[in-house]
Formats: C-alpha cells, structure tokens, sequence
C-alpha cells in the first residue's frame, strides 16, 4: 500500500501532507508518535517535518492510543513552519519543526514535539506525557475530531 498524500489550502496556497504513525519508547511507556510532512511545492519542494508526540495517556500505552493530527492541526503546523523560517518554494532537504528548537514556545493542542525519532538519545518523551495530561493540556479526540464520549 502506497503512502496517502493529503490536501489542504490556507493562505491562499495549496500544500500537500502526509502523516505516518510510529512509536517511540519512554521510560514509562511506549507513546504514539505520528510523522508529519508537508510539501508546499510538489514532490522536489522542501519539505516541513513534524514528529507529532499524542500527549494523552491511553490504558494500554500506544496499543490503544488513536490520536491523528486533524487538518487544523496540519493548518497549525504549517503557520507554525511558515513564521519559524520554512520556504516551501526552496528546492530539496527538509525543514524540522524540533522539539529543542521549537517546542518551548509553541503548542498544539493534544499532541507535543519530539525529538526521540530523529534522536534516540534525545529527552524521555515519558514524563511530558504525563505532565500534559496530568495538567489536563491532553486533548483526546476521535477520528472524526469530536470529543470522546
């Protein structure tokens, strides 16, 4: 099965993204983390990168953890890419969203930054988790983005 690209406009601007679930292992756990790429100038563009981190806490760990960036999550990330220095119209490489570089000042609901897929050295992503969800930042969603039951 190939990858699914998907499309979004904003800004007056078309982009296209893609967005792979992965794991990443904690102390604790092992955390949902979804891969998001966006290309704002086909497929020879450079590309944005998130490594999305779901910030709620599911009974089983990542086994039942079914957090997917919505598209006003994509919308945000883009913003996000576009006001930190991203130029979707330059050719090749790739531009990371960080969680060292990006993370301190920027939120997005129901999901945290990660560096732990690009760096398996980078921070325990296990007490973030629980610190978001402990302070209520976690935002559980269905598929379909209405609130769970």
């Amino acid at each position: 099965m190939g990858t699914r690209l998907r499309t979004l406009s904003t800004g007056g601007r078309e982009f296209v993204w893609t967005a792979d679930i992965r794991h990443v292992s904690g102390s604790g756990d092992c955390h949902r983390c979804v891969r998001l790429r966006v290309w704002g100038s086909g497929k020879n563009g450079r590309a944005l990168q998130a490594d999305l981190l779901s910030n709620g806490l599911a009974p089983w760990g990542c086994a039942t953890d079914n957090s997917y960036p919505l598209p006003s999550d994509v919308r945000a990330v883009i913003e996000r890419g576009l006001a930190a220095g991203w130029d979707p119209d330059a050719r090749g490489g790739t531009f990371l969203l960080t969680e060292r570089e990006h993370a301190p000042d920027w939120e997005l609901p129901g999901f945290l930054l990660t560096d732990r897929l690009q760096d398996p050295e980078a921070p325990d992503p296990t007490e973030r988790v629980v610190r978001a969800s402990n302070s209520g930042e976690a935002t559980r969603r269905r598929s379909d983005g209405r609130p769970p039951p």
